[in-house]
This record gives structure tokens, C-alpha cells and sequence, in this order.
């Protein structure tokens, strides 16, 4: 009977989890076999070198946080108000290593030092925002409150993160259902 080897999926979860905790940088391998409890001898197996890894990385977690994402705000049917909703719920549970808001900073952070990435993330963008405006212009006719509406909904998910304000007695999780129900009028 063979050895039983890690499964791929594992050491792109891993390498995810390893950039949002310290950037690409921190994306090598031998600490993610050390991780996974391997040898590193089984990477090789799935990747070239450290790059395959990477691309693959960005390839799940653009998947991971689009294409996935939207599929499953989109299951439930109804309306633009509805796939909102669920969307808003999506994300909010997201806190898993491909979706989480660490390795989109990691990710961020990253693109801004390589073009390549960059690249990526700006297609990730532009993905995010056209199915956000899709789903306003079901109930908003002006083109001008759609895009501030998309704006807002996409800039809510990545800028809080970096902001240490209070709330007037509130919480960063009350504030956000706030500007939901707000952004859901």
C-alpha cells in the first residue's frame, strides 16, 4: 500500500493562509510542509516551483471570491434586493482561508509590488463591481446611484479593516448592518 499524499487543494489552503499572515514572502516552501506535516518532496508533485504555487493560489482565490461567490448569491433567486441580501451574508460568513479579509489584504498588499498580480486584482475588481452594479440597477434608474451604491458596498468589505473609529456606541457589526439596510433602500 502507497504512501497517501497531501491532496493539491491543501498546500494552496496552506499557502493562502500563509500569505495573509505575512505576505508572499512568507508563501515558502518548507514551512508549508512543516504546516501540513509533510515532506516537502510531495509539493513537487503538484507545483514546478514556489511560482506554480502562487498562480494557483491567485487562480483559487480569484475563483474563491467571484465567480463562487456570486454563483451562490445567485442560487436562491428573486430579486436584486434578494441576491443583495444573501451576498451580504455571503461575505459576512467569509471567514474562511480563500475569502477572508486577511488574505484579500495580503493580496492587496501584494499587487501593489507586482504588476502581474496587480493585473489580477484589478479583473477581480471590475468582476466585483459589474455584479454589484447588475444587482442595483434592478431597483436604482440612475446610473449615478448605482455606481455610489457599488462603491459603497465594495469599499465597506475592504476599508473597515482599516479603520479604528468608533461608532457612537455601536459596533463595527451593527455599523455594517446599518449601512446594508441603508444601502438596500
Amino acid at each position: 500500500m502507497g504512501a497517501i499524499r497531501t491532496p493539491r487543494d491543501k498546500w494552496i489552503e496552506e499557502g493562502l493562509r500563509a500569505l495573509a499572515a505575512g505576505g508572499p514572502e512568507a508563501v515558502r516552501i518548507e514551512p508549508l510542509a512543516q504546516a501540513l506535516g509533510v515532506s516537502k518532496g510531495g509539493f513537487y508533485g503538484y507545483f514546478r516551483n514556489r511560482d506554480a504555487l502562487l498562480a494557483e493560489m491567485l487562480d483559487t482565490w480569484e475563483r474563491e471570491v467571484t465567480e463562487e461567490v456570486m454563483e451562490r448569491a445567485e442560487s436562491g433567486g428573486g430579486d436584486g434586493r434578494a441576491k443583495l441580501e444573501r451576498l451580504f451574508a455571503i461575505v459576512a460568513a467569509a471567514d474562511g482561508t480563500l475569502k477572508s479579509v486577511a488574505a484579500e489584504l495580503a493580496i492587496r498588499d501584494w499587487a501593489r509590488r507586482d504588476e502581474a498580480v496587480a493585473e489580477r486584482l484589478r479583473r477581480v475588481d471590475n468582476r466585483r463591481m459589474d455584479y454589484l452594479r447588475s444587482l442595483y440597477r434592478s431597483f436604482c434608474a440612475d446610473e449615478d446611484e448605482v455606481e455610489v451604491r457599488a462603491l459603497l458596498t465594495f469599499s465597506s468589505r475592504i476599508g473597515t479593516r482599516f479603520m479604528a473609529a468608533d461608532h457612537g456606541g455601536r459596533s463595527r457589526e451593527e455599523i455594517m448592518l446599518l449601512t446594508r439596510k441603508w444601502l438596500l433602500k
